[in-house]
């Protein structure tokens, strides 16, 4: 069996309830065109519209069969997650995209696991979305990069990092960019560079805040390749060395490079030369496959990818069954 770990679907329900009650919970569904809506929330915050692709499921099912895949861990869009609504709003936000992403796992139960979200402004309510969704059949979290700009490791999250460590639910840890702004305003620099960028930047907190320290229980899925980690760990190994650390703040007990195992990374990195770097970096035993379905920068060819860049036959099936199964221990 081949396990996509990243896949993001939204359910065409959730506009559905977003148009019935949305003021309730400070989300607004606005027409950008004809037939095509977008999210804009009461803090002002309008993030792209929605696109067929990440609505259908008779979509996602066919590209699933082209690629190779035979079941999706499907999560939802990390744009969405509406991290600056108040706290009480969030938590019922989070309760309806949970509960509509549960429901399309549960139509598919040959094809699909999900992965649950939860309200990160509030780490106890998040802790509360969580185990409440465990019990709904959820196998993992999807957390976005940064809550309102801020890494989440100078984020009062213990609560929540505790819940993941004691329910054993690894978390996805995803970019979350939605307006594209500044310098990664074109080119399509926001998805190649900021997307990258806030991935590396929220790791590098996790480690040098003592997050991981404090949880050495937590399984932590990275996107991308793990952004740009892999490549700057040397840098980051370096500035521990020779640096202050009073100043810097880092409180880490090991050198960051230290930590490479304790992430999980997924192959989305488009290249032969990295694929064989990351996995003479971290070990093919911390490798998952990852298409970012539906969106046109993801690999839509994963297996092929590997194959390309002369990875085993056994080294594919760990990749593509044996890693994800022995990291979500909920999957059938």
């Amino acid at each position: 069996m081949t396990i996509d770990v990243h896949a993001h679907f939204v359910p065409p329900e959730i506009l559905e309830d977003i148009r019935a009650r949305g003021s309730d919970y400070g989300v607004d569904l606005l027409e950008t065109e004809p037939g095509c809506h977008c999210c804009k929330f009461e803090t002002g915050l309008q993030i792209r519209p929605f696109f067929e692709k990440i609505l259908s499921v008779e979509r996602r099912l066919d590209a699933m069969d082209r690629q190779g895949i035979d079941r999706e861990i499907i999560s939802l869009w990390a744009d969405v997650f509406g991290y600056g609504l108040p706290a009480a709003k969030g938590a019922e936000w989070h309760r309806v995209l949970n509960d509509c992403l549960a429901r399309v796992a549960e139509s598919r139960p040959d094809r699909f696991s999900w992965m649950c979200s939860g309200p990160l402004q509030d780490a106890a309510l998040a802790a509360a979305e969580l185990e409440r969704c465990k019990a709904a059949g959820a196998v993992g979290t999807m957390v976005a990069a940064n809550v309102e700009g801020e890494n989440l490791g100078d984020c009062e999250l213990d609560e929540f990092w505790a819940a993941c460590e004691a329910l054993h639910m690894p978390v996805f840890i995803h970019p979350a960019q939605p307006l594209s702004e500044g310098r990664v305003r074109k080119y399509g620099l926001n998805q190649t560079v900021g997307y990258t960028a806030d991935s590396t930047l929220t790791i590098g907190s996790l480690i040098l805040s003592g997050v991981l320290d404090r949880f050495p229980g937590l399984q932590i899925i990275l996107s991308h390749g793990g952004g740009t980690l892999p490549f700057l760990i040397g840098r980051f190994d370096r500035m521990q060395t020779t640096s202050n650390r009073s100043m810097t703040g880092d409180v880490a007990r090991s050198l960051p490079s230290s930590y490479l195992p304790r992430f999980h990374y997924d192959t989305i990195l488009h290249d032969a030369g990295a694929l064989q770097y990351l996995k003479n970096l971290v070990g093919v035993d911390r490798m998952v496959i990852g298409t970012d379905e539906p969106f046109p920068i993801g690999d839509s060819d994963p297996l092929g990818s590997l194959r390309g860049a002369a990875f085993s036959a056994d080294e594919i099936d760990q990749i593509a069954e044996r890693n994800p199964r022995k990291l979500f221990q909920r999957l059938d």
